[in-house]
């Protein structure tokens, strides 16, 4: 047999493992993707159950998500609206604090449409460990300290770390995180506060969550 037909055999043998692989994998995802994404879109409910109570809400909260898409207001990600019998009862706002120790902290809020906080979950961070992730709740119950508490605008001075004359703890030998927390805390209520609950309509304008 000549070097070009050993070639060619070896060529055309290749060609049907890589397509018999291929075919493998890709039933292999349809059978899991509807699997996995469950998974993922319960995950993602209980987590928006911990910052907005189950009792807040009588709709799928998951489905109701908008991108937040503001100019003046770039920390701002996603809104969930929570409503009972059409009225809207809390907001769930992702948002980004970019000025933590080691880069962006994202945050999941729980508010009132009248600024009382009902629940504040960190999502993705990059701080210190030991120091900095005590902003996660399997560290420590500091996140929780957020919980009832109501912004208003006046008592808004109270929104900061007890170093910065507010009403925060800091960390020990770590103040930047939970400062870069309680500060974009504070701009999400305040927003919620003085814009989006004058003008609910306005996620009406946001794009849906794909």
């Amino acid at each position: 047999m000549s070097v070009s037909k050993i070639t060619l055999k070896y060529a055309l043998l290749l060609g049907v493992v890589a397509l018999i692989c291929t075919a493998v994998s890709t039933a292999v995802y349809l059978l899991t993707k509807g699997r996995i994404e469950a998974v993922v879109a319960a995950q993602q409910r209980q987590l928006l159950q911990e910052v907005i109570p189950a009792n807040y809400f009588d709709n799928d909260l998951l489905a109701s998500c908008k991108k937040i898409d503001l100019p003046n207001a770039g920390y701002l990600n996603r809104i969930y609206l929570a409503k009972k019998s059409e009225n809207i009862t809390a907001y769930a706002i992702q948002t980004t604090a970019p000025d933590g120790y080691s880069g962006d902290i994202v945050l999941l809020i729980g508010i009132q449409p009248d600024g009382r906080i009902l629940g504040v979950r960190t999502l993705e961070h990059k701080e210190t460990p030991g120091l900095g992730d005590k902003i996660e709740t399997r560290i420590s119950d500091w996140i929780f300290s957020f919980t009832g508490k109501k912004f208003a605008l006046d008592n808004e001075t109270l929104w900061a770390v007890k170093k910065d004359g507010g009403q925060f703890d800091q960390f020990t030998g770590a103040t930047i995180t939970p400062r870069a927390v309680v500060n974009n805390v504070r701009q999400s209520a305040k927003w919620v506060l003085t814009e989006l609950a004058q003008k609910p309509e306005m996620v009406e304008q946001f794009e849906v969550c794909r």
